[in-house]
């Protein structure tokens, strides 16, 4: 253990930490002190643990630390009830917990640092199976799927390049070469423009090679998406077996059960519910909002400087002397319905806090309870791929229930035992601790009074006759002495001892008195807690009570409030259709022409007849259409065989020009001659 503590503290001298330790002065640390050392080992490994944990309360901080320890493979020695006895000293900061977790930290603190960067992108987020039901979700999730995967690849790649050594001579020997292939393509290029130009027709060739290229593209990229569709058929078909494994569970679960269960239950959830919107989620949101305002105010702000750090130091000073002289004012005037006041807001923000607490726990409840749905669904599935058999049923199941339920009751009527007796270990525990603490303080007051009082040394002379006692024996039976002489060093002693008795008298009357008043305080003090839990348990039964009836009445008056808006928005409907229709009816009996031009009827006739003289007119000009098509398809043909004739010439006479000539071709009266 010694080697322990003298390694823990010879790194915590060291960098980054310099926390400047003795043996000594580290195993004199506080609970809390030892804990906020721990916490500023694991934020040196994940800088998201910077916590002061005095600003912390203390389920949260073990929650935090177990968590991290649990992402860094950290093992507490023992098996399951050694597990509990760690969470618990890990809550109240005890040495034998803390020193094996500190030591195995400082042994491996840059592997577990690149365990924690690596733990950020590669513990992955379990999504619910009903969630995965959308397909924006399960598209998400798959992208998330596979970043993750060209992360992993990404990290491996890089830590190969890391440990491969690669010099950059050999780096700029191979730049070097790809630029020397880089210049003898260039020139292979150049040199082949050259002989294509020679060559008949070479655009129109290109150009088909550039079309045979961006087929062949379209040709892979149609054969990737036809692979991307197959996938997506086989996801869909994974989907639609989940869902219909569903849907039978779902019926099974709703052939026994009842309605008023169900209304129960879902009541529950949308109180739930309705609590997650109203109250908790505003509140992270208007959180997180404060937080991305300041954030923003601190990144907006110019860089600061040493002497402006201390201009805001010494403003902080001065606000917070100001705000503990307010404070003792208030505590001067001693308002008693102030008082009463912050008593009953502590106990709203304690109420408040349970809630939020109790929230978030049936928030991780419902997440574990649909995790454990998916795996016993899972696990159906796979019994009835390997064995074939059902899951039980019918009064099978029941029977099976019935033997679970009684070895539960035994279970849990062992397990209250071993609650029981661990609870009772912790208290002896506790007040070994305390009674050592408590004689600790005892000697070092001892020792004051002695010193006080001129008689120090007392209890070092009682210690110094039980070694002389026992040298004396040692020396009785080693060499033999004679009893006088020892008789005449008990007699001295004797008197010595005496006399610091005689002055040690009236020392301890005063502090047995001194007992007597501590023993009848502490007596005191219990019988007015448990008077006031007493008063604060029946304070808050009677408010909770109320808050009950109140929030009871205002939902009721909610209820009507939006029954009587909905009533007038449909009376307000109502009219508006009654008011048309009197109007319409108004202009179309109305004798006055213009008036009936404005009726819907009048509206909507002119409007089917316009529509009729347009479908007449398109359909005298698709039989228009019709009969001209065969003569212009054929004139269009036509022109088609006269550019082709057109183009052939062109070729013949150009062939012709570009031949060498070996005569002259002369015409007249209708003939050709050749002259040479």
């Amino acid at each position: 253990m010694s080697d322990q503590i003298k390694f823990i503290v010879d790194n915590l001298n060291k960098e980054p930490f310099r926390k400047n330790y003795n043996l000594i002065t580290f195993d004199s640390l506080e609970p809390m002190q030892l804990l906020q050392v721990l916490n500023d080992v694991l934020a040196e490994i994940d800088p998201k643990q910077v916590v002061d944990i005095r600003e912390e309360m203390p389920e949260q901080t073990a929650k935090r630390m177990l968590s991290l320890l649990g992402i860094l493979k950290y093992k507490p020695p023992g098996n399951a009830t050694d597990m509990s006895t760690f969470r618990q000293g890990l809550v109240i900061g005890s040495k034998p917990v803390i020193y094996p977790v500190l030591h195995w930290l400082l042994q491996r603190t840059n592997e577990l640092k690149k365990r924690a960067y690596l733990a950020r992108f590669l513990i992955k987020l379990e999504v619910p199976s009903e969630f995965l039901q959308d397909e924006t979700v399960a598209d998400t999730n798959k992208q998330y799927e596979e970043l993750m995967e060209a992360f992993k690849t990404l990290h491996k790649e890089c830590e190969q390049l890391k440990t491969s050594g690669f010099s950059t001579a050999e780096i700029r020997r191979d730049i070097s070469a790809m630029e020397e292939e880089k210049d003898q393509l260039i020139k292979r290029v150049e040199r082949l423009k050259k002989r294509v130009e020679t060559v008949q027709n070479h655009q129109r060739m290109l150009k088909i090679a550039r079309q045979l290229r961006v087929e062949k593209e379209r040709e892979e990229f149609l054969a990737q998406q036809k692979q991307e569709q197959k996938n997506q058929l086989f996801h869909a078909v994974q989907r639609l077996q989940r869902v219909q494994n569903q849907l039978k569970s779902m019926r099974h679960a709703a052939a026994d059960a009842k309605p008023e269960s169900f209304m129960k239950r879902l009541e529950e959830e949308i109180k739930f519910n309705f609590y997650m919107v109203t109250e908790k989620f505003p509140k992270e949101l208007e959180s997180k909002k404060k937080e991305l305002h300041f954030l923003q105010k601190v990144v907006s702000e110019p860089a600061m400087g040493h002497s402006d750090l201390l201009e805001l130091e010494s403003k902080i000073n001065e606000v917070n002397t100001q705000i503990n002289q307010l404070i003792e004012k208030k505590m001067m005037r001693n308002e008693p319905i102030e008082g009463k006041l912050s008593l009953y807001k502590q106990q709203a923000s304690i109420i408040s806090r349970k809630k939020e607490a109790k929230a978030e726990e049936l928030q991780e409840a419902k997440e574990k309870l649909a995790n454990l749905e998916r795996e016993v669904s899972v696990k159906t599935n796979q019994t009835r791929e390997f064995d074939g058999t059902e899951v039980l049923k019918g009064d099978e199941f029941k029977r099976y229930v019935s033997k679970l339920r009684s070895k539960s009751t035994v279970f849990k009527k062992k397990h209250q035992i071993i609650a029981e007796f661990k609870a009772e270990f912790g208290l002896l525990q506790r007040t070994e601790e305390l009674l050592k603490q408590r004689h600790e303080n005892i000697q070092h007051q001892l020792q004051t009074i002695e010193e006080k009082k001129g008689i120090s040394g007392y209890s070092y002379t009682q210690e110094e006759l039980e070694r002389v006692s026992a040298l004396k024996t040692e020396v009785d039976e080693m060499k033999g002495r004679t009893l006088d002489n020892m008789s005449e060093m008990v007699k001295k002693l004797n008197s010595l001892v005496s006399e610091k008795k005689s002055a040690l008298a009236p020392v301890i009357k005063e502090l047995r008195q001194l007992r007597q008043k501590c023993q009848e305080l502490t007596q005191e003090c219990d019988e007015k807690k448990s008077q006031y839990d007493s008063c604060a348990a029946g304070l808050e039964s009677n408010r909770s009570k109320l808050e009950q009836e109140v929030r009871g009445l205002r939902e009721e008056c909610l209820q009507e409030e939006s029954r009587y808006h909905y009533t007038n928005c449909m009376i307000k409907n109502l009219e508006i259709q009654l008011r048309r229709a009197t109007d319409e009816m108004k202009a179309y009996v109305s004798s006055d022409q213009q008036e009936k031009r404005k009726a819907i009827r009048e509206q909507y006739t002119k409007n089917i007849a316009e529509q009729e003289n347009l479908g007449k007119k398109l359909r005298e000009k698709q039989k228009a259409v019709r009969e001209s098509h065969g003569p212009n398809m054929k004139q269009a043909k036509m022109w088609r065989d006269f550019e082709q004739l057109m183009e052939c010439k062109k070729q013949c006479f150009l062939k012709q020009q570009s031949q060498t000539p070996m005569g002259q071709v002369i015409r007249e009266g209708g003939e050709d001659r050749l002259v040479l």
